[in-house]
């Protein structure tokens, strides 16, 4: 608790309101007894103004990113059990809203089988939604930004209202990933888990998503974890660098 003593020169209900705060003056002491109280009462700044701090504190944000099967999706799962982040994937949120049967719910269906980018508007607001719909404030966000377009449009929206830590991305070579999708597509129940979207959705993540992570390289916020290898291998190189970054 700290104390803070306010002051006034005069001793009445002057300009600067003080007397009207904290009362009358108290009464003139004869002269030369000391007096044992402050001139004005203390004010007492408590735990609130930590509250406040707190409060005003940005959401934690990650970016996670790869290709079409590089662990994405499993690997944020772990980190959610072992450092109580909160997943949102921007391909999860748009295919709920796409069965929603919500005015953009067409758009999205049409985007998502076409393996294209869906409008950064409409992402951005999902994920807005769920981050504010949330009690935890540090997120993972995997699928997302997929281009220059989402990355304008986070950064119009967003940018100022969360705090970017790094990119998480995972590195996979295009036979480990399509092997991947293609054993995920017999249970899944994904339209776009087939050679043929798996082929427009790789040449977008090289056209488009890549260029996104260099960016983020060039200044430094990219941490790159190896995904060729089996789930609990990648998992543990990404609790090291999780530990490392102080999580």
């Amino acid at each position: 608790m700290m104390l803070f003593r306010l002051s006034c020169r005069r001793t009445c209900d002057c300009v600067c309101g003080l007397g009207r705060v904290f009362g009358p003056a108290r009464p003139a002491r004869p002269p030369g007894q000391r007096s044992l109280e402050p001139p004005w009462p203390a004010v007492v700044v408590g735990r609130a103004s930590s509250s406040v701090v707190a409060m005003a504190a940005k959401p934690t944000v990650i970016f996670v990113l790869g290709a079409p099967g590089s662990g994405k999706g499993t690997q944020s799962a772990n980190i959610v059990k072992e450092f109580g982040f909160v997943h949102l994937s921007a391909g999860d949120l748009l295919r709920a809203e796409r069965s929603t049967g919500s005015e953009v719910s067409a758009l999205i269906e049409q985007h998502i089988k076409d393996g294209e980018i869906v409008p950064v508007e409409i992402t951005v607001s999902l994920l807005e939604k769920a981050m504010n719909a949330s009690s935890v404030k540090k997120f993972l966000i995997d699928g997302f930004p997929r281009n220059e377009d989402n990355l304008v449009g986070w950064k119009k929206v967003m940018d100022d209202k969360t705090d970017v830590k790094f990119v998480l991305f995972f590195e996979c070579s295009k036979g480990v990933c399509v092997s991947r999708c293609l054993e995920r597509g017999k249970t899944g129940g994904r339209a776009d888990d087939n050679v043929a979207s798996l082929e427009k959705r790789f040449v977008t993540y090289v056209d488009h998503t890549k260029p996104i992570i260099d960016q983020y390289a060039a200044k430094g916020m990219v941490r790159t974890i190896n995904a060729d290898t089996s789930v609990d291998e990648v998992f543990e190189a990404v609790k090291k660098l999780f530990k490392n970054e102080g999580f």
